[in-house]
């Protein structure tokens, strides 16, 4: 494990849902992309912990579901999460004649938020969330 990798991540998550929870009112597909990072951050960050680095989006997804759903880690709605997470991060970005809503952008935000608690009730000591900000409850 790198320590400095991990908290890193970590920190590049509980950041990123910052940034989309200010973007969700006005920037809807921003907020989307910026929703999916934090989520794509946080797994990524919990992962490492076993030295497991995923270089590709659907590498990480997969190991969402093999290591953390199917185990019975998560439950299947966390791994809905994440998927909807990334189908809407990809309309976000490369949708042309869709864009992401705001209500689909506050939803993916909710999202996330529960990506990044599993995360951090999974690993509490790794994984602290800001309590300067009342945690990650943005609804």
């Amino acid at each position: 494990m790198d320590p400095k990798y991990t908290s890193a991540m970590w920190d590049r998550a509980v950041s990123t849902l910052d940034a989309a929870r200010k973007m969700a009112s006005h920037h809807p597909d921003t907020s989307a992309n910026r929703s999916y990072y934090a989520a794509f951050y946080a797994v990524s960050a919990l992962f490492s912990l076993e030295q497991k680095y995923f270089k590709k989006h659907t590498g990480l997804r997969s190991a969402v579901h093999k290591e953390l759903v199917l185990s019975g880690v998560w439950p299947q709605e966390l791994g809905a999460d994440y998927d909807k997470l990334l189908a809407l991060r990809e309309i976000a970005d490369y949708g042309v004649a869709k864009s992401a809503t705001q209500e689909e952008a506050f939803e993916a935000l909710e999202r996330a938020r529960r990506v990044l608690q599993a995360v951090s009730e999974q690993r509490p000591g790794f994984f602290k969330l800001p309590a300067e900000q009342g945690g990650l409850d943005y609804t």
